[in-house]
């Protein structure tokens, strides 16, 4: 089984090579904030849980989250394996999902991290507030506090993932070709 995280910063391109990893190896997408909004819709425990929590303005604790990714694992008992998108964020949560995943048996391979210069994300992220019309990619000023903010909040994964042996830092500028082939490559 093959279990990908999938790291950079907004507009490193993490959906575009996801989108292509999941194709090539045949992944299911773990996206936390997909799962949270299907839980919650669904109207599951978690999910109640999750949109009280939510509606109060508080933030969806580590163990309701890692409860919502077992159920998504096993909805999915013949997945060749998963690519994490949003998760882990700290490393108690890392911690939590290799105490999940070892427990069903497998574990992460690679902690890939997508490195773009942050003049290029900002330049990236601009473009796409154009063509989207998200507004947190419209102002400068607000991409570069949610660069800083990824940049301080990543920095303990990436040493958790190098602790590991599972860390590998990805040029994220090129092509979309070129920055895959990257990807492939490191996978093996």
């Amino acid at each position: 089984m093959l279990n990908l995280v999938l790291f950079g910063p907004p507009g490193a391109g993490k959906g575009t090579q996801s989108e292509k990893l999941i194709e090539k190896y045949g992944l299911v997408h773990l996206s936390t904030g997909d799962i949270l909004r299907g839980e919650v819709s669904a109207q599951t425990e978690l999910g109640k849980k999750a949109k009280a929590l939510m509606d109060a303005g508080n933030l969806v604790p580590d163990e309701v989250v890692i409860g919502m990714i077992n159920n998504k694992l096993e909805s999915n008992p013949n997945a060749k394996g998963f690519i994490f998108d949003g998760f882990p964020r700290t490393s108690a949560q890392a911690e939590a999902l290799d105490k999940l995943l070892a427990e069903k048996g497998t574990e992460i391979n690679h902690m890939l991290a997508l490195q773009v210069p942050d003049e290029e994300l900002i330049k990236r992220l601009l473009l796409r507030g154009k063509d989207s019309g998200r507004a947190d990619d419209a102002n400068e000023e607000v991409i570069a506090n949610r660069i800083k903010t990824y940049n301080e909040k990543t920095a303990p994964l990436i040493t958790y993932y190098t602790n590991l042996g599972k860390y590998t830092a990805i040029e994220g500028v090129g092509t979309i070709d070129e920055i895959f082939d990257r990807l492939v490559a490191a996978i093996g």
